[in-house]
């Protein structure tokens, strides 16, 4: 690795189970964020596209240091199956120990009904209908049990099993939480995982329904990142951002996001959930402010195409440096660079390796 400083590549940009575009109609991939220090990467949320966009940002398997699931929903974690399957070849010739999958538990159960259903939904899969990070790394590779054992017995290839270990993250006793009312309490943000790069904290952050939902902190020699996932403005986030040196925040455009819904009832359930569990642009700029965050990037945007002045919104709540990058820009955090950057990275290129 040739910075100087850790830095993160923004994989993917967007955010919400669809395929988007930008403004100009330029694809963004799904949200994923890439935390590099020194000879590592870590991997945050692994959105459509994520590990083809390490492909192309020449990030290797075989320096991957973790993976960390924000929470459970689709656009976080549809492109594990690839990482599990396609990355399992890249490692085969690695001697490296399993890499850890980091994230959440079980909800436990179903959550709430909206109020404005008609009737009961009938679940997916009852028996076990809110598995978390180790339930999902389980049924996925038992879905893909017929290629995993026609590469293992035929071309002797390794395991998934032996090259990747989840680890569901065990919440501190007595907090408080409640997968239904109380998702986020007040907390002390709590070390789910350490190496010699990187300790990465956690904290609940409020994305009702789902629960658990965390935020993630990289604290390192030189600097900090905090990655919030999907949260509404919460005192949580605030916390576990308090004087890092990069925060990249998730936004949403709330005005242009209901103007795509057709379906009535879907879109005020809907839109229901998006005021309780997302943040604008300004509520964004106004966490950072308040936890005194040296940079702020806006990603998981929501609409994509949304116009830029609409995330230009942070800086009514926000004076420090503001960002909204493109997918496959990489911005430093070390807290000694004279200035703060953010440059589009290319296959091959000195910022990606």
């Amino acid at each position: 690795m040739q910075h100087q400083a850790p830095y993160v590549i923004t994989l993917g940009t967007a955010g919400g189970p669809r395929w988007w575009k930008d403004h100009q109609g330029t694809p963004r991939f799904g949200i994923a964020t890439a935390v590099v220090v020194n000879n590592m990467w870590y991997l945050v949320d692994c959105g459509q596209g994520a590990g083809r966009q390490a492909n192309a940002a020449g990030l290797d398997m075989a320096d991957l240091g973790g993976i960390f699931i924000t929470h459970m929903h689709s656009d976080h974690t549809v492109d594990l199956p690839s990482l599990l399957l396609f990355g399992a070849f890249e490692l085969k010739n690695s001697p490296r120990g399993p890499i850890p999958i980091v994230g959440p538990g079980d909800r436990g159960k179903l959550p709430p009904l909206s109020p404005r259903a008609t009737s009961v939904p009938v679940p997916v899969a009852p028996l076990r209908p809110t598995p978390g990070v180790a339930g999902l790394v389980e049924g996925l590779l038992g879905a893909y049990a017929t290629d995993c054992n026609d590469r293992i017995f035929d071309s002797l290839a390794k395991s998934p099993i032996e090259q990747f270990k989840p680890r569901e993250i065990t919440l501190p006793a007595g907090i408080g939480f409640d997968p239904d009312v109380n998702v986020a309490p007040e907390m002390e943000p709590f070390e789910v995982f350490r190496d010699a790069n990187v300790t990465v904290s956690a904290i609940l952050v409020s994305h009702h329904p789902t629960a658990p939902a965390f935020a993630f902190r990289f604290d390192t020699e030189a600097g900090s990142v905090t990655i919030s996932g999907d949260t509404a403005p919460c005192t949580n986030m605030v916390r576990l951002a308090s004087g890092t040196d990069l925060l990249l925040h998730e936004a949403i455009n709330l005005e242009i996001l209901a103007r795509q819904y057709s379906d009535a009832e879907m879109l005020q359930a809907t839109m229901d959930h998006h005021r309780r569990a997302h943040t604008t642009a300004a509520e964004a700029g106004q966490i950072a402010n308040d936890a005194g965050a040296r940079h702020l990037a806006l990603h998981h945007l929501v609409p994509s195409y949304s116009p830029p002045e609409a995330w230009a919104e942070a800086r009514s709540t926000y004076n420090g440096t503001l960002s909204i990058p493109d997918d496959l820009e990489v911005i430093p955090f070390g807290r000694h660079d004279t200035e703060v950057l953010a440059m589009p990275v290319t296959a091959g290129s000195a910022a990606a390796r």
